[in-house]
């Protein structure tokens, strides 16, 4: 799938993407670059994003994209990369927080340490990188700050409750940021997929009886692919949606 709009206020924007490496953030990735934006992302998947750096290159340049590994569990290190990003690449337009890990897990092998781990992996970081790129928002005078949801709680799934936890709570994040932010044209908005045909879901949650699941509670009936949530980022990112914020775009084929 091509995406074929054009953003002309996205050119020249340093954007930052967390969990960048594969999937629907490494989709976001490619679309941010094709705007002729400055991307920059993290992840912990050294060989994958790796690759995905050397075949952007190769298409578009050297400096078209810069890897920063880090484990967003660990603040410090988060924070140091995106005083590291404005040093090598400018001051920081778009925050998406991406990141996240959907293991299903059931109720009683939880453990308090597992719940941590959820909320870390998944919820935690998303503040903190919003907290450490405000500064360079302020600076450039607004900005535009994503954070991923999740159909999986607004539609009772069960198996996974620290992951739908927390993917609730970053809808409350967005709600409970946008006052403070907007004073300094900050907006900040929840994009919430449905259930995207990445290479992860395919090959760990998506089997036939699956697929016919989906079908079944989606209107349009086609496979929501990474690019339609990547087509929505790219919106939200852009200055077309400037007094858009604390809202949800949902971006799943009718099914919520």
């Amino acid at each position: 799938m091509k995406l074929t709009n054009q953003y002309p206020s996205l050119q020249g924007k340093t954007i930052f993407i967390s969990g960048g490496g594969t999937g629907i953030g490494a989709c976001m990735v490619r679309a941010f670059i094709e705007q002729g934006a400055k991307v920059a992302f993290v992840d912990i998947l050294m060989e994958e994003s790796a690759q995905l750096v050397s075949d952007l290159t190769q298409i578009h340049g050297d400096g078209c994209v810069k890897f920063y590994p880090c484990n967003l569990v660990d603040i410090a290190a988060l924070k140091f990369v995106v005083a590291q990003v404005e040093q090598d690449v400018g001051s920081i337009s778009v925050l998406i927080n991406n990141a996240a890990c959907d293991q299903r897990h059931t109720i009683d092998e939880v453990t308090s340490e597992y719940w941590d781990q959820c909320i870390n992996t998944n919820l935690k970081h998303y503040f903190f990188a919003v907290q450490a790129v405000r500064p360079q928002m302020q600076k450039l005078g607004g900005g535009s700050v994503i954070n991923m949801g999740s159909m999986s709680w607004h539609n009772r799934q069960g198996g996974m409750p620290g992951y739908t936890a927390s993917k609730a709570g970053a809808m409350g994040l967005t709600r409970g940021l946008a006052s403070d932010l907007g004073k300094d044209k900050i907006r900040i908005n929840t994009l919430t997929p449905g259930w995207v045909m990445t290479k992860r879901q395919l090959t760990h949650w998506v089997d036939q009886d699956t697929a016919k699941h989906i079908e079944h509670n989606q209107c349009i009936k086609e496979y929501v692919m990474p690019e339609d949530i990547a087509a929505m980022a790219l919106f939200l990112a852009a200055d077309d949606s400037r007094l858009c914020t604390a809202q949800n775009f949902i971006v799943d084929g009718g099914w919520i």
